[in-house]
């Protein structure tokens, strides 16, 4: 079996991102060149570190019309946060909010969540046989309480995903403070946690507020 990676001038589809880069450099990079210059000199210190879906329709800088360098952002499958769980496994999520706590101290965690998610649909319905391997055990193995939580007093399929979508937020919120320097950090006043849902169909932020999602329109 051949390996060897296709040389990226004949990539099918590569296209477009390079004609985008070659916008980026023409009209982006100056206006921004000292931006960039400032924080590869300076470092990063970022506001927030925002845990959001992999959904290419979910842009978390778009949606909060954030700089570069403004936010720290881990993205996954229905934007997981797992139970603080230090061992041999491999935890891309845990190690990236260990990073933007711990060593940048960020002073805010955001859930985005949005609508309309993949993640939670099969999580509701079934999960196709090509996302068995890795999809189905991260779904279910964080989850699961989220979607018993919607089926016990949402029936209807499509409330169900909605309710579904909203409660990875709180599971995630609830699951952020299993981590003892998140929690330390919050009865030292020094960092606060907050979740919403962006809704791909209207473009409206919903923060969570007493439990409840409140449009942002």
């Amino acid at each position: 079996m051949d390996t060897k990676p296709a040389p990226l001038d004949a990539a099918p589809g590569l296209e477009d991102l390079f004609a985008g880069y070659q916008r980026f450099r023409k009209d982006i990079w100056p206006e921004r060149r000292k931006l960039f210059e400032t924080l590869a000199r300076n470092g990063q210190s970022p506001t927030a570190l925002v845990i959001a879906c992999s959904d290419s329709r979910v842009d978390p800088a778009m949606v909060f019309n954030a700089a570069p360098g403004e936010l720290f952002i881990v993205r996954n499958v229905a934007n997981l946060v797992p139970p603080y769980k230090p061992d041999g496994d491999f935890h891309g999520t845990s190690a990236a909010i260990e990073f933007a706590v711990s060593v940048l101290e960020v002073p805010r965690v955001i859930v985005l969540g949005h609508a309309m998610c993949g993640g939670v649909r099969a999580l509701l319905n079934g999960f196709p046989a090509e996302a068995r391997d890795f999809v189905e055990p991260w779904m279910t193995g964080i989850a699961a309480e989220a979607r018993r939580r919607t089926l016990a007093c949402t029936p209807a399929a499509e409330d169900a995903q909605a309710q579904c979508e909203l409660e990875t937020v709180k599971l995630s919120l609830r699951n952020l403070l299993t981590f003892p320097f998140i929690a330390d950090r919050l009865a030292a006043g020094r960092l606060t946690l907050h979740g919403g849902s962006f809704d791909i169909r209207t473009g409206i932020w919903s923060r969570l507020v007493d439990d409840q999602f409140i449009p942002m329109a």
